[in-house]
């Protein structure tokens, strides 16, 4: 079975299971055990053999093994702090795979400090030229963002495809000093994510979603960025309702402000004059339009009080329904395994490729560090660079 591993700081194996939001009895329910036994590693009475301790770093709590020797509870990024907008339940309900996706986007903006020497790259940064209070309105925010952007309307609407649209609007964004990642997140009902700073502001997309839902999530979490707050994007904002003060103010308006980004009022009101009444139909026809969700057109639908909230939810239920089926028939088919580089560097996306591969080829950093920066191993390398210089040239 192993001894007991010496010299680990209980303090820490406590406070790594709180961070990854799972009670003694899950983690006890991981290991097979007792939840005693779980309580006794964390007392100092007892403590896990070696076998054990790794299953807990790489597993359960996704932790470098190291950090259980640490003598004291490292700094380290707050939920509760970083997502000021989201209630405490909210918080509560983040699983330990997005508390993970958390912590990791943190290093990630660590690592653009370290392999851009401090200074953000992009000679425009539209968060320095552009700034909200949750107060202003979300229209004019909005034009001021797509000028700036400088993706007209009509250029939105000539796209042959979502996914056109989608890497469009991400490289523009990329292009203009803001770092968006994509990732598959285990809690499907967690859309994104961003982490405001100064320097280095960052999104998280959840690649599980549905190509038009991640362009909103881009959108909405740009517009936390714009306010200067960190966010994320979840798939039942209800939570909104209960909000109060400051905090609703920022939701209600990322919200709009990310509809204004991809439905402008005046020219969806214009759109929606050339059909007869707002059926599926002409839903369908709209979102194809402006290459958004079915969702966003309802949802400016139901503001503008011309259907129900039950029409609403009901066919809102359907269509993540239907997209939950078409996921599940792929992977049962074997469909969507994909590329492994094309699947790594649309994760990273191609500024940070590109500044990690600069740092590389200028001799800052050797190829050991350039796989810890892109997280994975050195023999994927080569691939991944000729992936890269294939998508380039």
């Amino acid at each position: 079975m192993g001894n007991p591993v010496t010299g680990i700081n209980p303090r820490i194996l406590e406070w790594a299971r709180k961070g990854s939001g799972q009670s003694i009895e899950d983690v006890a329910a991981a290991f097979g055990k007792e939840s005693s036994v779980i309580q006794e590693w964390e007392s100092g009475q007892s403590a896990p053999t070696y076998v054990q301790l790794e299953k807990l770093a790489y597993s359960v709590y996704k932790r470098p093994i190291a950090i259980f020797f640490f003598p004291d509870i490292p700094d380290e990024i707050d939920p509760k702090q970083s997502f000021r907008t989201l209630p405490g339940t909210e918080i509560e309900e983040l699983g330990a795979d997005t508390r993970h996706k958390v912590r990791e986007a943190r290093a990630m903006q660590l690592s653009l400090s370290e392999l851009a020497n401090g200074s953000n790259p992009s000679p425009r940064q539209l968060l320095k030229d552009i700034s909200a209070k949750a107060s202003e309105s979300a229209s004019s925010i909005a034009e001021k963002i797509r000028d700036y952007l400088e993706i007209p309307l009509s250029v939105q609407k000539g796209w042959k495809s979502i996914e056109d649209g989608l890497k469009t609007w991400r490289a523009a964004v990329e292009d203009n000093g803001i770092f968006v990642f994509k990732d598959s997140f285990k809690q499907k009902d967690v859309f994104g994510l961003s982490l405001y700073d100064e320097e280095f502001p960052l999104i998280l997309i959840n690649n599980s979603n549905a190509q038009t839902r991640q362009i909103f999530t881009l959108f909405h979490e740009l517009a936390h960025l714009i306010v200067h707050e960190s966010g994320v994007t979840k798939q039942d904002d209800s939570y909104i309702d209960k909000l109060h003060g400051h905090s609703r103010q920022v939701e209600v308006f990322c919200n709009r402000l990310a509809a204004e980004l991809l439905l402008p009022s005046s020219d969806f009101k214009a759109t929606l004059r050339t059909y007869e009444r707002p059926d599926e139909e002409a839903v369908n026809a709209i979102a194809w339009t402006y290459k958004v969700s079915r969702e966003v057109v309802l949802r400016r639908l139901l503001d503008m009080e011309l259907v129900g909230k039950q029409r609403y939810e009901r066919d809102v239920k359907k269509w993540r329904e239907e997209y939950d089926a078409r996921v599940k028939a792929d992977a049962q088919a074997g469909k969507g395994g994909g590329n492994y580089y094309a699947t790594q560097a649309s994760y990273l996306g191609e500024k940070y490729l590109s500044l990690a591969f600069s740092s590389y080829y200028k001799g800052r950093i050797s190829v050991d560090q350039l796989a810890d920066y892109l997280n994975v191993s050195v023999k994927n390398i080569p691939g991944l660079e000729q992936f890269v210089l294939q998508k380039t040239s």
